[in-house]
C-alpha cells in the first residue's frame, strides 16, 4: 500500500467474513471432538469437549480406597489438568489459522 493511500474497505470486509466463517468452522470442529485425559495409568480417565465442556469421570474400582482418599483426588485432579492441557493445545491447532494468529480471549 503506498504511503497515504486508505484501506480497501470491501477488501477488509471480505476478509474479516472469511475470518468468521473460518472461526464458526474451527469451533464447529471442536464442539464434536472428544479428548481424554488419565492419570494413574489409566485408573482416571475425564473426558473433555475441545470448547472445554466436561463430559465424563470414569474411575477404577481399584483406585477407589476408604483409607487413602487424597491419593484418588489427586488422581481426579491429574486427570482434569492432561484433559484441560489437551483441550487447549486443540484449541489453538484448530483456531490458530482461522484467526491469523489473533489471540481470542475463551479460546
Amino acid at each position: 500500500m503506498r504511503p497515504g493511500a486508505q484501506p480497501n474497505m470491501q477488501q477488509l470486509m471480505k476478509q474479516a467474513q472469511k475470518m468468521q466463517q473460518q472461526v464458526a468452522q474451527a469451533q464447529a470442529e471442536l464442539a464434536e471432538a472428544e479428548l481424554t485425559g488419565t492419570a494413574g495409568g489409566g485408573l482416571v480417565t475425564v473426558t473433555v469437549t475441545g470448547l472445554g465442556e466436561f463430559k465424563a469421570v470414569k474411575i477404577d474400582p481399584k483406585a477407589v480406597d476408604a483409607d487413602d482418599v487424597e491419593t484418588l483426588e489427586d488422581l481426579v485432579l491429574a486427570a482434569i489438568h492432561n484433559a484441560a492441557e489437551a483441550q487447549r493445545e486443540l484449541a489453538e491447532k484448530k483456531m490458530g489459522p482461522a484467526t491469523g494468529g489473533l489471540s481470542l480471549p475463551g479460546f
